[in-house]
């Protein structure tokens, strides 16, 4: 079974070794309805501070429906994304930038943030056209079929950011490590910021 590593330092130390030289290009689509809500506790500028570390983020946007409140398209503005209010169906709207990202040549890697599987079609076009898949999947009811769709997976879940590796855990600081009575694997924790928006 894989090894379970939590916390913010070792997942950009995860996406870092991952990169290939130089740095990534990243474009980053949100959807709004699925995952921005208090009992999620989704944060968008963590988020965004692990893709820095990755790569830039060359495009960045939040999908909302027509029901998102003014202070919640001003929290988005504010954290450097660009809010996209959809009159219809939101996940038609993120579909179709998805595939505009997937054939924009100067993105390299393309991130989601959803729990949604109708996305499934949307990576696999990605990674089709060899674009990098990373996926921020917000426990509970990630759907399995994105999460073996991506080539990155970060799992949201209880103000924790964790992500799965098949290798072994690296050398850290014993104070960084929680032991638990159940086995002698280290977990790292990190929690999570207070979220700054929510639906």
């Amino acid at each position: 079974m894989a090894n379970v590593k939590t916390g913010l330092n070792s997942i950009v130390k995860y996406l870092s070794t991952k990169k290939e030289t130089g740095r990534r290009s990243i474009g980053l689509l949100v959807d709004g309805p699925n995952v921005l809500r208090k009992e999620f506790n989704v944060n968008l500028e963590e988020i965004r501070d692990v893709l820095k570390e990755y790569g830039n983020v060359k495009i960045g946007r939040v999908f909302l429906n027509q029901y998102a409140s003014d202070k919640l398209v001003e929290a988005i503005e504010n954290n450097g994304f660009e809010p996209i209010i959809c009159s219809s169906d939101v996940d038609v709207r993120l579909a179709v930038e998805g595939m505009e990202l997937v054939y924009n040549p100067t993105i390299d890697t393309m991130a989601l943030v959803t729990r949604d599987a109708d996305f499934k079609p949307l990576l696999n076009k990605a990674n089709e056209h060899g674009k990098e898949t990373i996926i921020f999947g917000v426990e509970p009811g990630f759907s399995t079929a994105l999460r073996n769709s991506a080539d990155y997976v970060i799992l949201l879940e209880n103000d924790e950011m964790n992500y799965y590796d098949d290798s072994h855990f690296e050398e850290e600081d014993d104070d960084d490590i929680e032991y638990t009575a159940d086995n002698d694997v280290g977990r790292k924790t990190h929690r999570k910021k207070e979220a700054l928006i929510d639906y």
